[in-house]
This record gives C-alpha cells, sequence and structure tokens, in this order.
C-alpha cells in the first residue's frame, strides 16, 4: 500500500454482485421448475453439467458476501440476510456458519485447531494413496460439513437457527410444487459442483503445498469467471477487503508482487497432479501453533 496507494480506492462494495446473485438464484429456480418432469437420467446429467457449475459458483458468491462485498462493511447485517438468500438455491443451509468460520481462516491461516480448511489428522493418515485421494476428492463437500464440528466446534448461533428455518421453508416449498426431482435436482448439484469437479481444483489449489514454502497460490485461468475470480487467491489473502471483481486490477497495479510467485492456469491438472503425485496429500498444508491470544467469531 506505501508504494501503491491507489490500491485502497478498490476497498468498496460490488453492488453488481447483488444483481449477479439474484439472477443466479432466479435461473436455479427455472432449471428446478424444469427438471421436475425429466426422466431420472436427464435431472442427473443436468444436475452435474448445469445445476453443480451454478451451485459452486453460489458458494463464492457467499464466500464474497461474508466479506460484506455486496453492501459494504456498514451494513453488515445486510450482507448476512442476503446470504441467507443466496443460500436458498443449494439446497443445505451453508452462510452464515461459513461466515463465522471464514474470518478465522483468514484472520489465523493455518492455525492448529482454529482453521478447519486444514484437514484432520485422519484425513491425511487414511487418504495417503492415489485411489484413496480421488474418494477424498469426491466427497469434498462431507469433509467441509463435517471438519468443523471435529476440529473447532462453536456454539450455534441466532442466525444459523434462521439460516436452517429458511432453508427448510425454501426446501419444502420446492418439493411441494414440484416434487422430488427438483429436490435431488437441488442437492445433487450442490454434492457434485463440490466434490469431483473442474471448480473443485480451488480448494487444493489455494494452500496446498505443492512447492515447499509456498503454502498460497494464484490461479488465472477462465474459470474465475465462474467463480468471482477466487482464484486470485493471494490477492485475496492480502487484500481480504476488495471484492473479487477488483483483485484483478490489483495484480495489475502490483505485478511486480505477484507475477514470480508460483501459480496455476488450470484446476483440472491441480486436482490431476493432486492424485497422481505421491509427494502430495491432505497433509500437505501448512499448519501453525498459535500463541497468544485468539478471538473468534
Amino acid at each position: 500500500l506505501a508504494k501503491h496507494p491507489e490500491i485502497k480506492a478498490l476497498m468498496k462494495p460490488d453492488h453488481n454482485l447483488i444483481w449477479v446473485v439474484m439472477l443466479m438464484v432466479l435461473a436455479q429456480l427455472t432449471a428446478f421448475y424444469l427438471v421436475k418432469d425429466l426422466d431420472w437420467k436427464w435431472v442427473i446429467f443436468w444436475a452435474y453439467v448445469f445445476g453443480s457449475c451454478i451451485s459452486h459458483s453460489m458458494t463464492l458468491a457467499i464466500h464474497e458476501i461474508s466479506h460484506n462485498s455486496a453492501f459494504g462493511n456498514s451494513k453488515a447485517m445486510w450482507n448476512r440476510w442476503f446470504g441467507i438468500f443466496a443460500n436458498l438455491p443449494l439446497g443445505l443451509p451453508y452462510s452464515i456458519s461459513f461466515k463465522r468460520y471464514h474470518m478465522d481462516h483468514h484472520r489465523y491461516l493455518g492455525g492448529d485447531g482454529i482453521d478447519v480448511d486444514i484437514p484432520t489428522n485422519f484425513e491425511g493418515w487414511f487418504f495417503c494413496t492415489r485411489f484413496r485421494k480421488f474418494i477424498w476428492i469426491v466427497l469434498q463437500p462431507f469433509f467441509y460439513a463435517i471438519r468443523p464440528l471435529c476440529i473447532n466446534p462453536k456454539p450455534i448461533s441466532r442466525l444459523e437457527i434462521i439460516n436452517l428455518l429458511a432453508q427448510l421453508s425454501f426446501d419444502v416449498m420446492i418439493y411441494y410444487l414440484w416434487g422430488v426431482k427438483s429436490i435431488f435436482y437441488m442437492l445433487a448439484g450442490s454434492v457434485l459442483g463440490l466434490g469431483l469437479h473442474p471448480i473443485s481444483g480451488h480448494f487444493i489449489a489455494e494452500h496446498y503445498m505443492f512447492l515447499k514454502g509456498h503454502e498460497t497460490y494464484s490461479y488465472y485461468g477462465p474459470l474465475n469467471l465462474l467463480t468471482f475470480n477466487v482464484g486470485y487467491h493471494n490477492e485475496h489473502h492480502d487484500f481480504p477487503n476488495i471484492p473479487g471483481k477488483s483483485l484483478p486490477l490489483v495484480k495489475k497495479i502490483a505485478a511486480e508482487y505477484y507475477d514470480n510467485l508460483p501459480q496455476y492456469n488450470s484446476w483440472i491438472k491441480v486436482l490431476y497432479d493432486f492424485v497422481m503425485d505421491d509427494t502430495i496429500s491432505p497433509y500437505s498444508r501448512m499448519k501453525r501453533h498459535l500463541k497468544g491470544e485468539v478471538k473468534q467469531d
């Protein structure tokens, strides 16, 4: 910032995010209606080909909203309510809990017992062969859901209860209006999109140490268009209050800080290398033993 103070001008909300999220919710509602009378094989096909992309993209919209990128820091609660709205087409309550744990990830990156992005010892021990690592990738959404309860359980908050009730009400409404195929499409899209899917390469690309000494990596490939530029991950951790839309400008302005860092151009290759490289496993993360006072959300 001392060298490039113009970056401060990018620290403002991205109001276009509001309209993008609303269109994504509308797209999924339309899909729920269109799949209700299809044969099961086509429900599964569209759940993976279309629903999974929208669902994973929506989780990254929720990631943006968790950083108050939609309405700004001065309207933090507006962002929380909007996150609950964005959560609806995913089928499972996620937004409020994600916000609480994700802030810990930024404050205490790699913090043992705090950062639930770090796999458990069981994951590192068991998923150590090529086949098991492949299964681990398929099951990633389950591990991300269960891991916080094992590593760093937190008391349930009022907003999490509201998130849960809103989600259950929405799911019941979809089932009542359009039946079980729409519900299946919704849930399958979320599970498939966060598991064995090209976009899921970002889970591994972000912080797994393919090169010793480098714990955070950026990705500059085309899938950033679907993921709110989450691939610009070094830039995001340097400036978490800058919306994803503006992270390419951060890289352009401060190119001397980012251009020479290890980087990716293919999340599919990241997934392939993770499975096939016998030196990489869920253990390939930087873990820190935190000292002093730890403040969590």
